[in-house]
Formats: structure tokens, sequence, C-alpha cells
């Protein structure tokens, strides 16, 4: 795994005073480590950016001003909820024998599947993995040839061949699918000019005209009573 220099100052100002390194273009951040004292720093965000912004683990030389050298990783970074930029970040001191819990991208690589070539669609559903393993078994990514993932075919964590690491995910857990296109099921072309051509059912009111009997036409029965009445 490669690594990357980052130079960091002891920071003095904390608590609400982390406001004033925010406006110097600096991040406030710690660094913390089993064992150890935390150390609060400070670095340029230029100096961070490249850090956070990555699609790698990197194990991280931390060298401080007053000369002191620390292998760390990126544990956590806190973004303004406006600005998206980073407002204050922790580093995980590593210890040479002592094994770490990390996510490890996943990146797929093949280029289009052969699933996708025939009309699927590719789902990355999972993006990092959750791995145990000591510091120089740290992988920087986790690759994926998807070129020959065909249609209604995925991926699961227990296909994945990771050395020297523990993972933590379930085995059953789906990292990358093709599944089949969405198909809109269409009406019968027959069915919609039928249900047009059928009458509206309508409900009569008053009495049922009898059998043998002409609209506006008294009933038989009801005509002789008439009759006698009279």
């Amino acid at each position: 795994m490669s690594e990357i220099v980052l130079n960091a100052e002891i920071r003095q100002r904390v608590g609400k005073r982390s406001k004033l390194v925010r406006n110097e273009g600096k991040v406030p951040g710690v660094f913390y480590a089993h064992g150890q004292e935390n150390v609060s720093i400070e670095v340029a965000r230029l100096h961070l950016d490249p850090l956070i912004h990555t699609s790698e683990t990197h194990i991280i030389d931390l060298r401080l001003q007053s000369g002191e050298q620390k292998k760390c990783i990126l544990r956590d970074v806190q973004f303004d909820p406006v600005t998206d930029r980073a407002v204050h970040f922790d580093l995980q001191g590593l210890l040479e024998n002592e094994k770490l819990t990390i996510d490890v991208p996943i990146a797929l690589t093949g280029g289009i599947p052969k699933g996708v070539r025939d009309g699927g669609t590719l789902q990355h559903i999972m993006h990092k993995i959750k791995v145990s393993c000591l510091p120089k078994d740290i992988p920087e990514k986790v690759e994926i040839n998807v070129a020959e993932l065909a249609i209604n075919h995925s991926i699961h964590v227990k296909d994945l061949q990771i050395p020297n690491v523990t993972v933590l995910e379930s085995p059953e857990s789906p990292v990358v699918a093709v599944v089949p296109p969405t198909v809109l099921k269409e009406a019968e072309p027959g069915a919609a000019a039928e249900d047009a051509l059928k009458e509206p059912e309508v409900v009569g009111k008053g009495k049922k005209v009898e059998e043998g009997a002409e609209e506006g036409e008294a009933a038989p029965k009801e005509k002789e009573k008439e009759e006698k009445k009279k």
C-alpha cells in the first residue's frame, strides 16, 4: 500500500477557537492511538483534500513540526452541511502488531458488463467493504472484474478473494449485479376499444314494466283493478 506524507502542526486553538483555524484555510483534527495521548493538530486544507477525495485507502505518514512521525489512517471526516468542506478530521494511529477495522473501497473493472450490452442495468450495491487486518495487509482497494457479468447474475461478498484480511460483512450480501431492463406492461390493443363499445348499465327507476306491456301503458293486472273500480 502506498503512503502519503501529511505535514501538520500541533494545534493550540481548541474548542470554539477552532473557527480561527478554519478562517486561515486550515482544518482542525485529532490524532489518537491505543495507549497514546490524543494530539490536537491542524493541517492546510489543500494538503488534506487529496486524502479525502480518493477512491483508495492510504497509510498516512504524519509529520509534526516537532519532528515526530506517526503512521496512521484517515478514520473520520466531518463536513460543513452548506459548503461541503471538511471542518474536522480524525487520524487513527497504526500499531504494527495490532489489527484494525477499516472500510476498503470497491472498484469495478472490465469495462461494460456483458449483461449491460444485452440490455440490462448495472447495479453497484456495495461501494466499500469492512475488513479486519494488520496495518501491513491493508488493501488499497478491492477490484472486481465485471466484464462477463450477465443479466440476472450478481457477485456476493462470499465470492471475493482478499488475501490476509477477515471480511466483516455478511457473506450473502450482494456487491454488484446486472438486472433485466424494466418493461412497462401495455394494455392489449383491442381491450380499450371493446370497453368503449360497451353500453353503460342503466339503473331503472319506478316499477318494472311487465312482459307484454308497452312502455307508458299499465300492466295487465293493474288494468284489471282499475276496471273493477269503475
